[in-house]
């Protein structure tokens, strides 16, 4: 019961997912991302950058309606750095005015198009922030292209220290593990493609197969097996 589309905010996918009837818990893989989310029973919340895996669990029939930010943007649309939302879900009322989020919930539980309502809010809010910090972006692609830590603060003009302490503000933790975090998504989607495990190992930059498996287990708390259907 999970759909997604990408959304006409850069980078983003606005997604849905009803729970069914006797549906256990969804598994969400650490991505780096921050998403603002309409539940139909308890309304707006805000879910921080994860560092392993989280179960999510709801009522029959309960529907959620998403905006997943790409890395580094969510600080700029929820006003403050990302590391203290870490592993976290928060009211959205908790970080906005109360009267603003009683406006948003209510036009949420009426909007035929909730999706395109959240997309609006976040564009508003970004225009008014003056965007997410170019630094993100340059971040994500120094480690999809395979650059080690050391070598993406150098391209950066950063010392390892700066680029530490800015990551957890967009990140919501250091370089370190978004690189991990992004080479195992990098991983997954090749392993999903049918790319048997020893060629994902290899291309995607581990050591072998072992040190794949180790990894996606650390981070998905089960194995490859067990994400690849």
């Amino acid at each position: 019961m999970y759909r997604e589309r990408m959304s006409g905010l850069a980078g983003a996918t606005v997604w849905t997912v009803t729970r069914a009837a006797g549906a256990g818990p969804g598994r969400v893989l650490p991505d780096g991302c921050m998403d603002l989310i309409w539940s139909s029973r308890r309304g707006l919340l805000v879910a921080g950058p994860d560092t392993v895996a989280q179960l999510a669990a709801g009522p029959d029939g309960e529907r959620y309606v998403g905006l997943r930010f790409p890395p580094g943007t969510g600080p700029a649309v929820f006003g403050l750095p990302a590391y203290e939302l870490r592993d976290r879900r928060v009211p959205l009322a908790d970080l906005w005015p109360g009267a603003v989020v009683t406006e948003l919930t209510e036009r949420m539980a009426s909007h035929d198009r909730p999706g395109r309502l959240l997309e609006s809010v976040a564009s508003d809010r970004l225009a008014a922030t003056g965007g997410p910090d170019p630094l993100a972006a340059n971040v994500v692609a120094g480690f999809v292209a395979g650059r080690d830590v050391a070598d993406a603060a150098d391209a950066l003009g950063l010392g390892t220290r700066q680029l530490h302490r800015r990551s957890l503000a967009l990140f919501g933790y250091g370089p370190k593990t978004l690189a991990r975090i992004l080479r195992m998504r990098r991983a997954l989607a090749l392993a999903r493609a049918g790319t048997p495990a020893a060629e994902v190992a290899v291309r995607t930059g581990y050591a072998d197969q072992a040190h794949l498996s180790r990894e996606v287990k650390s981070l998905a708390g089960v194995p490859l097996r067990g994400l690849v259907g």
